[in-house]
């Protein structure tokens, strides 16, 4: 058996792992790999995305950050060193020495070391205060240094500048930006776009410096940054100075190794991305491509690292053959190998293949500070004869420039305050097709131009730059691989995965195609009705419909009429939980009668899905028609809903009472202390500021409860689509950098939209100053207190696709916030689609946050009235829905796990000890069940030590 060859990647970075990936994307892990891979990584931690660097400030963690995924390293045996950064390399000997004495040996070796920051060379650049940002220990810096600076400077007013900017300006730090070029991003945008964009980034309250160069930064007697003089002589007071001018290639492995750099830097590749040495290869930002370019965006990164994994299984596949056909020289073949008898180099082969980088479009799509802006193609119109049009609207804060050349072809464009059309415009310029319109309707507002849509895009248009993939590609996925959705396209294609600036594009293809084969593709909720559930709202509001069958009846399609939730079968009577709706694992309601399908309730009926039932029933409840377990509703909601707890994996329940604003007494706290050591519960306190009681079983719920509402307690709604909590730092109250009282704001909030049912749960947070530690620009809602008021921040979320809060309003005052919050949940539920959280909804709402800003504060579709009498109108019949079950013996039926012996335990829910708690039993596990409680004491004995 041939000993796999052994390749050396220098750096792990977002290139470097898309190396990795493409590599193994060709030879799949198993018996016939070729290469075992060794990876140098200088940081402490492994490749993770740049891209959304600034997001970390809002909450997301370096884990959710990383672009390597659990398992990858171990799947193909890839050997990870972290902060062990290559000093040297032997190319003679091939060999690669590290900071910690490691000598690796390789057959092939790939420099992924990317590029560092510029630092201008004035004097003081080196001082405390002085910052770059570039990896995530530089943010650590930054946001310490943050929390007790007194002003900010950002010397750089590119993207990477702006996007620090952002970042100080979130966390509360007054911030300049000095810029040496005449305007800002003087790459991407022209003049027009530059001081439009200056506009809406001042009228934020950042001040901008352009014309002008950091000429000296002035320390005070302990050395640390006070101020930073311009050029002219003008000084800027600040403690805190963060360099992001411009990045440099990492090449001083190559120089130092003898391989060719350019004069401005970076390894000089070919087409292939291999170096002068062809047992070396250089991608991404440290390379200098066969262009003459260095590149300094993913996506051209992206295609040198899966060029350069195609050179390396090409030379695998040459060697193979030559091995095969007895015809190699030497039996140590490397990528610099021939064989005899004219076999192809791997050059050869690639060259054949067409599998070549050389060069790549350097468009770009992004928000900074948000404001959107976007360039591509020729955005300067460097083209001979091309010609502008323009259209200005600095009111709005609106500029779009679209060069179009001599042939009437778009070229490029600019566009700065409405990127909307980006999605079309990009692809058409790089193809070269026929403008679908003339040009002058393509750059005015979407109300009175003409855009164009993807159907006027050529298969060979390229949709999504960072992985290359075109308009053809989509289409064949959904045509011949089957993809009916924008996620099924991501898996099979990529597309969308990098920065997702063209997902939306995405969308409307996939629509387009289905539409085009004839494949209906339904705009409404389900198979149940035609409408949307936007439009459902609306039919039950205005006619007063107070049932799901009466709905069903007037509104809904042939397969939903006349199909009432099961005639006469009370929700109470006997024990009922709705189609679907199961009571945990293993849990039934009398013997061999499961508590869902097929039960009582559900006799004859056949109308409504998993899907309609439970938004019915969420309209409904959001409307105040009554307790959500009464009649007809019962059988509309979710599992969780049906027990007002959350089911857990092994059919047991979670219980998390309402603890407004994350504050508590200690009489609280020792009362669900008390509840849990006497029910052997679990305990965790949650990301929310509450604390969760793990392990009830069905019939226990109501005595948890009971204990709970008697000392003041109530349902923290965990189990439904409602507001969950309300976070809160201390405020002014306790801390010294607060300047409003958010814990009492923070309760009044939560106390306020407490029980309010909603498309998908709610999220909100205050903090009381802008150290931002209630994290609230992460949050569906998110209130930061200021010297004269509160900033109201929306749209904002965590989880698996973080997105950073939109400001929506500045300085408000306690009453003109109310108001406007009302509002904006009150349109949102009105509005949104199903399981649409506030994040999406605001990016697909028309007119985006502009629109949403019209409407809940300039009342443009004049339903403000409207808004507010329906929060006033959830606010005044608002009840606990713990306590109301509690006062009803037909709602209390339900909650028992076999109908015919009331409060005997499921013998399937069982519970092994760890760490002094309780877990629920894996499969192979002899677990215990848990037995009622007594009158304190766990029931299932805790092992220690």
């Amino acid at each position: 058996m041939t000993a796999a060859r052994r390749l050396v990647l220098v750096g792990h970075g977002m290139v470097g792992q898309r190396f990795l990936e493409a590599l193994f994307e060709q030879a799949p892990a198993g018996p016939a790999t070729e290469w075992q891979v060794t990876v140098l990584a200088e940081e402490p931690r492994p490749a993770y995305d740049r891209v959304h660097l600034t997001s970390w400030f809002s909450g997301t963690s370096a884990e959710e950050l990383s672009l390597c995924p659990d398992g990858f390293l171990e799947k193909y045996g890839i050997e990870l060193h972290l902060g062990d950064r290559a000093t040297a390399v032997d190319r003679a000997a091939r060999t690669v020495t590290t900071a910690s004495g490691r000598q690796l040996p390789y057959d092939a070796l790939v420099l992924a070391t990317g590029s560092y920051p510029f630092v201008p060379p004035v004097p003081g650049h080196d001082a405390p205060g002085c910052h770059v940002y570039r990896t995530i220990e530089d943010l650590e810096g930054i946001r310490d240094a943050a929390a007790t600076a007194g002003a900010g400077a950002v010397v750089g007013g590119g993207l990477l500048g702006l996007e620090a900017a952002g970042a100080l300006k979130a966390m509360g730090v007054p911030t300049h930006v000095v810029e040496f070029a005449p305007r800002l991003m003087a790459i991407q945008v022209d003049d027009g776009g530059g001081a439009v964009l200056r506009r809406r980034i001042e009228d934020l309250g950042v001040t901008v410096h352009t014309g002008a160069g950091a000429q000296r930064v002035e320390t005070g007697a302990d050395g640390a940054a006070r101020a930073l003089t311009l050029s002219g002589g003008r000084q800027l007071p600040t403690d805190l100075v963060i360099f992001a001018a411009g990045v440099r290639p990492r090449d001083e492995l190559a120089r130092a190794c003898g391989l060719p750099v350019g004069e401005r830097g970076g390894i000089v590749i070919d087409e292939h991305c291999r170096t002068a040495d062809p047992a070396v290869l250089a991608i991404g930002e440290c390379a200098l491509a066969a262009d003459g370019r260095v590149y300094g965006l993913v996506a051209p990164g992206y295609a040198m690292a899966e060029t350069a994994a195609r050179a390396v299984t090409a030379t695998a596949r040459d060697s193979r053959t030559a091995r095969d056909s007895h015809t190699a020289r030497d039996s140590r073949t490397t990528l610099d190998s021939h064989t005899d008898g004219g076999s192809r180099t791997a050059g050869d082969s690639l060259a054949a293949d067409g599998d070549t980088f050389t060069g790549a479009d350097t468009s770009t799509k992004l928000k900074l500070l948000g404001v959107d802006v976007a360039s591509f193609g020729d955005a300067h119109g460097a083209a001979e004869g091309a010609l502008d049009v323009t259209y200005s609207n600095s009111r709005d804060g609106v500029y779009k420039k679209l060069v179009i050349g001599a042939d009437g072809a778009l070229l490029g464009g600019v566009l700065v305050g409405d990127t909307e059309a980006y999605g079309i415009l990009r692809p058409l310029a790089l193809s070269g097709t026929p403008l679908p319109a003339p040009p002058e309707q393509l750059v005015l507002p979407a109300s009175a131009g003409v855009p164009a849509g993807p159907v006027t895009l050529p298969d060979e248009a390229v949709v999504c730059s960072c992985h290359h993939v075109t308009k053809g590609a989509v289409r064949a996925a959904v045509n011949d691989n089957g993809c009916t959705s924008v996620p099924e396209i991501k898996q099979c294609t990529r597309a969308g995965t990098g920065c997702g600036s063209c997902v939306k594009l995405l969308g409307t293809l996939v629509t387009d195609e289905l539409a085009a084969a004839g494949v209906e593709t339904a705009r409404g909720l389900c198979e149940h009705f035609e409408h949307t559930r936007a439009e459902l709202y609306e039919i039950i509001r205005v006619k007063g419909i107070d049932s799901f069958a009466r709905l069903a009846d007037e509104h809904g399609t042939a397969a939903g009429k006349g199909a009432a939730l099961g005639k006469g079968a009370a929700v109470g009577e006997g024990v009922e939980a709705g189609e679907g709706a199961a009571v945990g694992k293993g849990v039934m309601a009398g013997k061999g009668t499961a508590v869902g399908k097929g039960t009582a309730a559900d006799k004859g009926r056949t109308d409504g899905c998993d899907v309609c039932k439970p938004v019915v029933g969420s309209i409904l409840a959001s409307l105040g028609n009554g307790h959500i377990l009464d009649g007809e509703q019962a059988a509309l909601q979710d599992t969780n809903d049906h027990f007002l707890a959350n089911l857990q994996r092994n059919g047991s329940y979670s219980v998390v009472p309402r603890v407004p604003g994350g504050e508590i007494t200690p009489a609280g706290l020792i009362t669900i202390g008390e509840i849990a050591r006497d029910y052997g519960l679990y305990t965790k306190i949650t990301g929310g500021q509450r604390i969760d009681l793990f392990g009830a079983t069905v019939d226990q719920l109501p005595h948890i409860w009971r204990r709970l509402v008697e000392a003041g307690f109530e349902s923290g709604h965990a189990y439904g689509k409602a507001l969950r909590t309300v976070k809160s730092c201390v405020g002014e109250t306790w801390c010294r950098y607060g300047v409003q009282d958010s814990v009492g704001l923070a309760i009044e909030l939560e106390l306020r939209y407490r029980g309010l049912r909603a498309p998908h749960k709610l999220k909100s947070a205050v903090s009381g100053c802008a150290r931002e530690c209630a994290e609230a620009q992460s949050k569906d809602f998110g209130v930061i207190a200021t010297s004269t008021g509160w900033n109201l921040y929306v749209g904002g979320n965590g989880g698996m696709t973080p997105r950073h809060a939109d400001l929506l309003a500045s300085d408000l005052d306690r009453p003109a916030l109310l108001r406007t919050i009302d509002r904006f949940l009150m349109f949102y539920i009105r509005t949104a689609d199903r399981l649409e959280r506030t994040a999406p909804w605001l990016e697909r709402l028309d007119g985006g946050l502009d629109h949403l800003r019209a409407v809940v504060m300039d009342d443009s579709l004049g339903i403000c009235a409207d808004l507010d009498a329906l929060m006033a109108r959830h606010i005044a019949t608002y009840e606990d829905e713990w306590a109301a079950t509690l006062a009803d013996p037909a709602r209390l039926r339900r909650f028992a796990s076999f109908a015919n012996a009331p409060g005997t335990p499921d013998p399937t829910v069982r519970f092994v000890p760890e760490r002094d708690q309780i877990r629920p039993a894996l499969p192979h596990e002899d677990g215990q069940v848990l037995t009622a409680p007594l009158i304190a004491g766990a029931q299932l004995e805790v092992r220690t030590g």
